[in-house]
């Protein structure tokens, strides 16, 4: 079942006489309960897209539907609402509250919502244990390493059960072990309870836990690559074959 659907898209950025297309007659789907990631070299369109798909930006021409309903026709308080209800967003900078312990951070997600208090602290436990960041619930942020700030974050993004999880290069801020941490677990939503996950990324590491991997290059569709039955380490060589097509501009550090 198709969740998520992008349809002829396009998006230009500056003026008559200097136009930049960011994005040229780009279509794909996502199917519920998928892990996509996006790759592409600098200037490919692979943020803009993110951004596009998670109502911060808006198409220039085009058309965007997550199960059913066309984003792109959506403004004010129904596009706040939707936002809300269906999103779930997890940063390369963490965005967390300094003020607020990591349990807040997560529950504050639940109480934006209004979700019942009784039912908040279960959910907050339950995603905290799934993520494996029980032991730092107390904690405020400065209290907290990279990879477990960014587990928080990632808690915060699936707490809600949104329809999809948008992740912007959710691996770039953290060192390799705290990034392979992050992708084993944040795997669990989506092999358990089938979340489906969107993630922009430039490492090939990172892109091997996906399903697919959609490449981008100059705004629009340069190849695409379904995992099948491959596990991980089968994956990721054929990524880094496609980033070598590119012209090796992508990092594989990891």
């Amino acid at each position: 079942m198709n969740l998520l659907e992008v349809q002829h898209i396009e998006k230009y950025y500056g003026k008559r006489g200097s136009i930049t297309k960011a994005l040229n007659d780009l279509s794909f789907s996502v199917n519920a309960g998928e892990f996509v990631a996006i790759m592409g070299p600098s200037g490919s369109g692979k943020t803009t897209l993110l951004n596009c798909i998670s109502t911060i930006d808006t198409v220039t021409s085009g058309t965007i539907a997550l199960d059913g309903t066309d984003v792109t026709a959506l403004k004010g308080r129904r596009l706040s609402d939707f936002r809300r209800k269906n999103l779930g967003f997890i940063f390369q900078d963490f965005n967390l509250l300094d003020t607020m312990t990591a349990y807040e951070n997560i529950a504050l997600a639940l109480s934006i919502q209004r979700v019942s208090p009784n039912r908040i602290d279960g959910a907050v436990r339950k995603v905290a244990s799934q993520l494996g960041i029980t032991e730092v619930l107390d904690n405020y942020p400065y209290q907290m390493s990279g990879g477990q700030k960014q587990r928080v974050a990632s808690a915060r993004a699936v707490v809600t059960n949104p329809k999809i999880v948008l992740a912007d290069e959710p691996t770039g801020a953290l060192d390799s072990k705290n990034a392979r941490m992050l992708l084993d677990r944040l795997g669990h939503p989506n092999r358990k309870h089938h979340a489906t996950i969107l993630m922009v990324t430039h490492d090939s590491f990172s892109a091997s836990y996906a399903s697919r991997v959609i490449f981008l290059k100059d705004g629009a569709i340069f190849h695409e690559l379904t995992r099948g039955a491959d596990n991980r380490k089968q994956f990721f060589p054929k990524i880094m074959r496609v980033v070598t097509m590119l012209g090796g501009e992508l990092s594989d550090a990891r």
